[in-house]
């Protein structure tokens, strides 16, 4: 497949699941093609569509390790994004990152991801926390602040203060994971 190619098949109507993991499987063979795919995210976002990032979102749960040599666009994009669909799947690949690298300690991300792109992703996820926005990327959000906070010491205390917070005013979903994320804020504190 070529960028053209992809680009095409992105913009020829709203994408199916079926359709999106057979292009997933494409590029799972074709890794040149993951900061293709993400430049297109990031032009979906200015018009409020979404079959780029549920694409990239699906890659990049087979294969996160092809997001390493783009961490810096990744990273610097994500104050960026308006549409809270593209939010939504890129709030997800944030969570698979922290997880990568706090919860699995897997070397190549330890490695290959820098303080700066932590903190990128820490602000982005605070952001989206606190925004007016669907449940879905703010749950997520919490979770890499969760791992994050591992690192960075003042962002458990934050964490646990707005989630205190907005625990009432959440959906049940929300609410669920704020528990679990305050019950791991609390053990960690003991």
């Amino acid at each position: 497949m070529t960028k053209q190619q992809l680009h095409i098949q992105l913009h020829s109507g709203r994408l199916s699941k079926v359709h999106i993991d057979q292009l997933v499987e494409q590029l799972v063979k074709q890794p040149s093609l993951t900061e293709s795919l993400f430049l297109e995210v990031l032009q979906e976002d200015k018009i409020g569509t979404f079959n780029a990032s549920w694409t990239f979102d699906h890659l990049m749960r087979k294969r996160l390790v092809y997001l390493l040599p783009m961490m810096t666009l990744f990273t610097n994009s994500l104050s960026e994004l308006q549409c809270e669909s593209c939010i939504r799947s890129m709030a997800h690949v944030c969570e698979m990152i922290t997880k990568a690298y706090f919860k699995k300690t897997d070397p190549v991300f330890i490695k290959n991801i820098a303080d700066e792109h932590l903190e990128k992703i820490m602000i982005s996820c605070f952001d989206w926390l606190i925004s007016p926005m669907n449940m879905a990327p703010k749950v997520f959000s919490m979770t890499s602040l969760y791992y994050l906070g591992l690192k960075f010491d003042w962002v458990h205390p934050e964490l646990r203060v707005i989630l205190e917070d907005s625990y009432a005013s959440g959906t049940i979903g929300y609410q669920n994971r704020a528990k679990k994320t305050l019950d791991k804020l609390a053990k960690l504190s003991q």
